[in-house]
């Protein structure tokens, strides 16, 4: 459908331009057999009349004109010279309606006169010759895209499409300019026809790119369907039927009146032509803005949104029939550009790849949606400086407006390309982040993905400010602000506030020197005086630490002091257990050797241990029994997982085995002799138990040396 429609389109253009060009050259043949019938004037008549229709006399009489108006109209302000060219220019329009015609009827006939000696015919084969070999050319490239779209076996994308359908009419441009270069046509023919082809082939470039664009939304292919706050199938269809007729409106406007002032038309004239063509593309965007889906809403606000959009579109219409040029194109971009962008950022990001993992991806993916707005308002800001240069004197007076005005245009484009700058880094360090965070067994991996959480955040703030800066700085000189003073000035302000603040200084210095030590990283967990907890952030001057029980602390850097991390490399972790002096502690350490063989074949804990629990041996012997001691060896973070899981095991083992764990008793007598004597009984056999347990160390020990 879309094709059916483009085409179309292109083939009513290649008959209007057919049509022109019978139109100028029509009457070559009748205007000279009239010249043969008629007598022809004086010669020095005829030089009279060719010296009045040349152009250059023609300004230079009107030049003359508006000198000798100014010397006797005397000086006014800005406002009253502002509506007197206006009401100059409009009843000038006024007057040009009864010699529109007459004007027609004398470009062609100098026309007629370059074409006498009979160059009618080479120049309709150099026109044919043109859009032969435009078309061929477009033919050509189409084929060989199609031809090698059909021979991969995936089915094309929004991308691919694009490019079959926009190169072939970028080889049509090239081709059909260089043989329309290569063709010789009269100087006067030759600047009336180049606007013509330049339009035409600069509609058929944003028809193509509007088809692109829209087509796999309203055939509801493509990856943007579903996608939230893109436009509907429907919408994307009307919007593409109506923009195609307006591009070839606006191209046609834009040619004819270019043509005329080729054709050394009065300015008048060319005026009245061009507010009457504008009528016609105003009709057009009233009638879009009339019958354009909406989403739903009451009745009041979509007449009142209507009467608003079309209200502003009359002002641009009388803007532009009163030739205040620069103030119509401000007004077309503050109408058109956020509209535009906002329907380009949902029609190139719907092509993109979301879930982009490499560097090349996520590139290409900020060169289109980025570098297509830029190239938007990029080419938006060149228009208007070019309008600006062309027809800014009758609305912008002075050097310092005229000043301001190009350094707002540049200070635009400086600050679309540091949003591109900035978002280019940005999706770097946001990929780094993203893959910093993918699990790995490599302890090695995980140290460097921790470092790289803890300290691109920090660089991603740096890059973000000094990008600001530095754009600021370029806007301001644009505007034609010296900024050598304001950098000193700063320098000096600087020294000031670090002397004023001298804490804040040492905080920003302190975690210079804390990143540069690698004393600690985003996940651990670190405790410095009263402060502990897991690091969750950092800023510039200070760390976010994050309690095991929930609190938050927020502790400056010059505070820390020394830091004890807890979460590197590995960790040891210790304790003890009483068992009762009758213990075998031989039997012991064998039970507990097959605690810590069981946890490390447990799956969830065997992998976050080092080195198992083990007995170390006898710490000391207590009033009631032997204290033993054991350690094993974690990762950092699980020793207290994994010590509640071991002590567990350990004492479902001394119950299997028998082992007691060592405890006060206490014997109660029938009365108070028999009570002293239990008591003292208990004693010499406490007694007796440390001893020889004491005489059991020594021997082993001296067996042992």
């Amino acid at each position: 459908m879309c094709i059916v429609f483009t085409h179309g389109y292109r083939g009513l253009v290649h008959a209007s331009i057919l049509l022109f060009v019978q139109f100028v050259f029509g009457l070559a043949a009748p205007l000279a057999a009239q010249e043969v019938a008629t007598q022809a004037p004086p010669a020095k008549v005829q030089q009279l009349i060719e010296l009045l229709d040349d152009p250059d006399v023609r300004q230079w009489l009107a030049a003359k004109q508006t000198t000798a108006t100014a010397a006797v109209i005397p000086p006014a302000g800005y406002a009253s010279r502002l509506v007197t060219g206006i009401r100059r220019h409009l009843i000038g329009m006024g007057q040009a309606i009864p010699r529109l015609v007459p004007e027609w009827i004398a470009a062609r006939e100098r026309i007629a006169h370059e074409l006498q000696n009979g160059a009618t015919t080479a120049i309709v084969w150099g026109l044919s010759l043109v859009l032969i070999a435009g078309n061929a050319a477009e033919f050509l490239v189409r084929y060989a895209l199609r031809r090698s779209a059909r021979r991969s076996a995936a089915e094309p994308g929004p991308g691919l499409a694009a490019l079959i359908r926009i190169a072939p009419l970028v080889v049509f441009a090239i081709a059909a300019v260089a043989a329309f270069a290569h063709t010789g046509w009269p100087s006067r023919l030759e600047a009336a026809v180049a606007p013509l082809l330049v339009a035409w082939i600069g509609a058929r470039l944003l028809s193509a790119v509007a088809s692109a664009v829209t087509e796999p939304r309203y055939t509801g292919s493509g990856a943007a369907e579903g996608r939230a706050g893109a436009p509907g199938p429907e919408v994307m269809l009307f919007w593409y039927k109506r923009s195609v007729p307006f591009i070839y409106a606006m191209a046609f406007t834009w040619a004819v009146v270019d043509m005329m002032q080729a054709l050394a038309l009065p300015a008048d004239v060319r005026d009245l032509t061009a507010a009457v063509l504008g009528l016609v593309v105003l009709g057009m965007a009233i009638d879009a803005v009339v019958r354009r889906p909406l989403v739903e809403m009451t009745a009041g606000r979509r007449v009142l949104r209507d009467a608003l959009i079309i209200g502003l579109l009359a002002l641009l219409w009388l803007l532009w029939a009163a030739g205040m040029k620069v103030l119509f194109w401000v007004g077309v971009f503050a109408l058109i550009l956020p509209p535009l962008l906002r329907f380009t950022t949902v029609a190139t990001r719907s092509m993109l790849d979301t879930e982009a993992a490499d560097y090349i991806p996520i590139m290409r993916n900020v060169l289109i949606d980025r570098g297509i707005r830029l190239l938007i308002v990029a080419l938006a800001a060149a228009w208007l400086a070019m309008v600006f240069k062309l027809h800014g004197s009758p609305v912008i007076q002075g050097d310092v407006a005229k000043h301001i005005f190009r350094g707002v245009l540049a200070g635009v484009i400086i600050l679309l390309v540091a949003d591109f700058v900035w978002q280019l880094m940005k999706e770097f360090i946001n990929l780094q982040l993203k893959r910093a965070t993918m699990e790995s067994g490599d302890s090695a991996q995980i140290a460097r993905n921790m470092r790289v959480r803890t300290l691109l955040p920090i660089l991603r703030n740096f890059l973000a400010v000094f990008i600001a800066i530095v754009a600021g700085m370029m806007i301001l000189s644009s505007l034609g602000v010296h900024i050598g003073p304001l950098i000193a000035g700063a320098g000096v302000f600087g020294v000031a506030i670090g002397f004023g603040s001298q804490s804040l200084v040492k905080d920003i210095i302190s975690g210079i020197f804390y990143m540069m030590d690698d004393a600690f990283r985003v996940g651990e967990y670190i405790q410095s005086g009263s402060y502990m907890g897991t690091v969750e952030s950092f800023s510039i001057r200070s760390v976010r630490l994050r309690h095991h029980r929930g609190p938050v602390f927020t502790v400056p850097f010059g505070s820390l002091g020394a830091v004890q991390n807890m979460s590197r490399d590995w960790v040891i972790d210790k304790f003890t257990i009483n068992v009762a002096y009758d213990s075998d502690v031989a039997k012991v350490k064998k039970v507990v050797k097959g605690v810590g063989a069981a946890l490390l074949e447990d799956p969830e804990l065997g992998p976050l241990i080092i080195e198992t629990v083990k007995m170390k041996g006898v710490e000391q012997f207590g009033d009631y029994g032997i204290t033993l001691g054991f350690a094993m060896t974690t990762k950092p973070g699980h020793q207290t997982q994994v010590r509640r899981r071991a002590q567990a095991l350990i004492k479902d083992a001394f119950k299997t085995h028998g082992i007691h764990f060592a405890s006060p008793t206490v014997q109660v007598a029938g009365d108070e002799a028999q009570s002293s004597m239990a008591a003292a009984a208990m004693t010499r056999d406490t007694i007796a138990k440390k001893n020889a347990a004491l005489a059991a160390q020594q021997g082993g020990e001296a067996a042992a040396e």
